[in-house]
C-alpha cells in the first residue's frame, strides 16, 4: 500500500523521492473501514508536503492523489475496489457528512450535528470476516455492469424502478439495491441539510435490509448487531464496507450509547461468538498533517 502509492504518483509524472516511513493506526484492520485507503491517503498527503508538490491543498489536487491512491490499491495491491473510500480519507470536513458523486467527481460536504441533537455513531466491529467474501466484491460489481448492459444503460444511475422488472430475479435484485440505494442518499441528505438528523435513522435500516436481502453482502453476525442496536434503542443501524464480516454503524442516543454496547455485546456472548469491539466514531476532517 505505501509503496503503491508512491510508484502511483511517480507514473502520474510526479517527482517523488525514496522516503522512509513509520507508520501507526488506530482504524482497526479488516473490520470494513477502509484502513488501506487511510494508509495510502495519510502516506500521499504526506508524501505530497515533503516533495513540495502541491496537491493537497486544492480540491483537484486532492482528487489526483485519490486518483494515486486507488490506482495503489488496484494496479499494486490487485484490489479491484472503486474509489469512494479514498475520497472519503480526503475531502472529509468536520462536523459533517459527504456527499460524493461518482459520476462527476463531485464532492460536497454535508451537516451531520450529532453532538448537538445529542447523538452519536457507534461503529460495531464484529471481529469477523468469512471466507465466502473471496471474489464476491468482484461478483457483485460482475452483476450490477451486466444489469446494467441487460437494460442498455451506461450505469444503474440511468435505471428506474420500472426498467428493473425486464430483467433475470438475481440481477433484479442487485440492481433494485442500487437504485434504491442512490434515493436513499439523497433523501438523507435531505433530511441533514433541514436539520432533521435522527430522522435518517429509518432510511438506515432499511439500507441495511437491502444490502442483506438484495445484495446478500451481510452475516449473521451484522444482523444481529444491527437488530440488538435497534432493540437497544438505537435510532438506525446498517453495516458498513463490503460485507460478509467486518463492522456495522448504528445512529444512538448519547444517553443509551453503553446499553446499546452492552446489549450488543451480550447477545454474541449468548451467540457463542467473540465479543465485537465497539466504539464512537466522529465526522472529522481529511487527511493532513497532525500537530
Amino acid at each position: 500500500y505505501v509503496a503503491g502509492v508512491l510508484w502511483a504518483l511517480r507514473q502520474m509524472g510526479h517527482r517523488v523521492p525514496g522516503v522512509d516511513v513509520v507508520v501507526g493506526d488506530t482504524v482497526p484492520i479488516g473490520a470494513g473501514l477502509s484502513s488501506s485507503a487511510a494508509l495510502e491517503c495519510a502516506v500521499a498527503v504526506a508524501v505530497d508536503e515533503l516533495a513540495g508538490l502541491g496537491l493537497s491543498g486544492t480540491d483537484s489536487g486532492r482528487y489526483a492523489l485519490a486518483t494515486a491512491c486507488r490506482r495503489a490499491e488496484n494496479d499494486v495491491v490487485g484490489a479491484q475496489t472503486g474509489g469512494m473510500d479514498q475520497v472519503a480519507a480526503l475531502f472529509g470536513t468536520a462536523g459533517h457528512a459527504l456527499l460524493f458523486d461518482a459520476r462527476d467527481h463531485t464532492t460536497r460536504p454535508v451537516p451531520l450535528p450529532l453532538a448537538e441533537e445529542g447523538l452519536q455513531v457507534l461503529v460495531i466491529d464484529t471481529r469477523v470476516r468469512h471466507a465466502l467474501a473471496d471474489g464476491q466484491y468482484a461478483a457483485r460489481r460482475a452483476d450490477v455492469e451486466r444489469a446494467a448492459h441487460e437494460l442498455g444503460l451506461a450505469s444503474l444511475r440511468e435505471a428506474s424502478p420500472a426498467d428493473l422488472d425486464r430483467l433475470e430475479p438475481r440481477l433484479r435484485r442487485r440492481a433494485r439495491h442500487v437504485v434504491t440505494e442512490i434515493a436513499r442518499v439523497r433523501d438523507v441528505v435531505e433530511l441533514l441539510e433541514a436539520g432533521r438528523c435522527r430522522d435518517i435513522g429509518p432510511l438506515l435500516d432499511a439500507s441495511h435490509t437491502s444490502l442483506a436481502e438484495g445484495f446478500e453482502v451481510s452475516c449473521p453476525e451484522l444482523d444481529l448487531a444491527v437488530t440488538t442496536a435497534r432493540r437497544a434503542g438505537a435510532l438506525g443501524a446498517r453495516m458498513t464496507g463490503g460485507g460478509f464480516g467486518g463492522s456495522a454503524i448504528a445512529l444512538v442516543p448519547v444517553e443509551l450509547r453503553d446499553s446499546v454496547t452492552a446489549a450488543v455485546e451480550t447477545a454474541f456472548r449468548d451467540a457463542g461468538w467473540r465479543t465485537p469491539r465497539v466504539f464512537v466514531a466522529e465526522p472529522s476532517s481529511g487527511a493532513g498533517r497532525v500537530g
